[in-house]
């Protein structure tokens, strides 16, 4: 099933799930920079994203933007709640939406989209809710790995792969 949103949280998908401060109170996150290639092999595709989380920073606003993610809810409690209205909109159902998350606040998420996914170290009681658990860890380019997955069994990788390429080819 080729998803017509793909959905993903944060910490501890694009990130390690560590939160690093200094010493004057300025709060730092680790983005894998593989991670941003998933959410152009999506757009490539015509598949929007979605984030999901429940922290609220600025550093995700700025990270979103830069990939130009056209839905991004910061400081969610309940996701599933948060995301029926963008299906709505979208004209979409459950079934048509994939979702990658990691922890306890993502499970009743995890278990009501169409295929859900999480990070290698994400708990053993996420593991058994999902359809898939990503070799790479989260903060090491899982969300990439969860959208390649979805694009190759639906036979789009490599020509999503040549499109990219193509691209790249042309900005330079």
């Amino acid at each position: 099933m080729l998803p017509k949103l793909i959905v993903t949280d944060i910490d501890g998908v694009w990130t390690d799930g560590s939160m690093y401060y200094d010493q004057t109170g300025n709060e730092l996150k680790r983005f894998h920079t593989y991670d941003s290639a998933g959410v152009l092999f999506a757009r490539l595709c015509g598949i929007p994203v979605a984030i999901l989380t429940g922290e609220t920073t600025q550093i995700v606003a700025r990270r979103a933007e830069k990939l130009q993610i056209p839905y991004v809810y910061q400081g969610v409690k309940n996701k599933v709640a948060t995301l029926e209205p963008l299906l709505e909109t979208l004209g979409i159902t459950w079934a048509d939406c994939a979702f990658m998350g990691d922890d306890i606040n993502d499970a009743l998420l995890l278990e009501r989209v169409g295929f859900s996914a999480c990070p290698a170290n994400a708990p053993a009681y996420i593991q058994s809710r999902v359809h898939l658990v990503t070799q790479k860890k989260g903060g090491e380019g899982a969300f990439r790995e969860f959208v390649e997955t979805l694009l190759e069994q639906n036979q789009l990788l490599d020509s999503v792969v040549q499109q990219a390429i193509r691209l790249h080819e042309k900005s330079t």
